[in-house]
């Protein structure tokens, strides 16, 4: 029987690394979860979703019944215990797909003395609130590439098991697929790619005509550029290495090349119907949140006036 082959000390080095960083990511799940869900209770609170009367499974309300209706809609054991005619309504279905990205790539994994968490940290946790919030509203949410669209109200540890089981490569980009026509896709990543893979996978997110949201995550180091004296830069990913003799005369390039950066996505997401925003993770999660679900919020109203149900058309 042949010997079974011996990983290089280079792959050794890479599995145990990968070892690790699982075992540090399914450690700060819990606390993850948590901190997801009291971030989207602060923004669930005050909020209206977008649940009525129409066709369904879930019940609604009873409500008076109206001269002219079919007989067969009262329900007559609550009529009984009353004077009047009573019809169970049940609650209108009309939930669109939101397909939430996370980036998760190695360049997530920065943070400064200027933050107290990880770029991946918070864009987990602004994915699992965001989840939490959408259900809660009566949308359905799916992960390209790790998890179907749900409308379970344990959404945010379905999202979190499909994340912690996910074994394939951490891309910085999302995978090529199709979402539905009516479909929303909200892409959380630092977007340090090249301008060029960005703008592919953009446009490529679009092309069956879904509606997008590109946030960049950033941590305020990457926006400030706090550098001074001799500093070694390294590259996550690439594992490239840069000396800066004197760092701070480095700034006003680097601002500028990030503004050229920006300016050039948003002109794509401009161009292609999508929002874009900026956030830094010293930022309260709850300011994104917020504004992503106003966002998603308009598009279900759109989803909501275009569905058969709302104009009164047969399903």
């Amino acid at each position: 029987m042949a010997a079974e082959p011996r990983l290089s000390k280079q792959e050794d080095v890479a599995v145990r690394h990968a070892v690790g960083q699982g075992q540090t990511l399914a450690a700060a799940m819990p606390r993850l979860i948590l901190e997801a869900r009291r971030v989207a209770a602060t923004v669930i609170h005050g909020l209206h979703g977008r649940r009525r009367a129409g066709p369904g499974e879930n019940f609604w309300q009873y409500r008076r019944f109206i001269s002219g209706e079919p007989a067969s809609r009262v329900d007559w054991r609550r009529s009984a215990r009353d004077d009047h005619l009573y019809v169970r309504e049940q609650e209108w279905e009309a939930a669109h797909t939101v397909w939430i990205w996370p980036d998760r790539s190695p360049s997530m994994m920065f943070a400064s003395q200027l933050a107290h968490e990880t770029k991946l940290y918070r864009t987990l946790v602004l994915a699992l609130a965001l989840g939490e919030v959408l259900v809660e509203g009566g949308e359905r949410v799916g992960i390209p590439g790790l998890m179907r669209p749900t409308g379970s109200r344990n959404v945010v540890e379905r999202m979190a098991q499909a994340i912690l089981h996910d074994h394939s490569a951490r891309a910085s980009l999302p995978p090529n697929f199709s979402p539905a026509p009516l479909a929303e896709v909200v892409l959380l990543s630092d977007l340090w790619s090249d301008i060029g893979e960005v703008r592919r996978a953009i446009t490529q997110l679009s092309g069956s005509g879904a509606r997008g949201h590109v946030v960049q995550i950033v941590d305020p180091a990457e926006e400030t550029f706090p550098y001074w004296g001799r500093i070694e830069f390294i590259e996550p990913e690439g594992g490239g290495r840069i000396t800066a003799g004197r760092a701070e005369t480095w700034r006003a390039d680097y601002t500028g090349r990030v503004a050229r950066h920006r300016a050039a996505i948003r002109a794509e997401t401009d161009r292609l119907g999508f929002s874009f925003i900026i956030h830094r993770s010293d930022r309260p999660a709850s300011e994104l949140l917020l504004a992503l679900h106003a966002r998603i919020g308009a598009a279900a109203a759109e989803f909501a006036a275009r569905s058969p149900v709302a104009v009164g058309m047969p399903t």
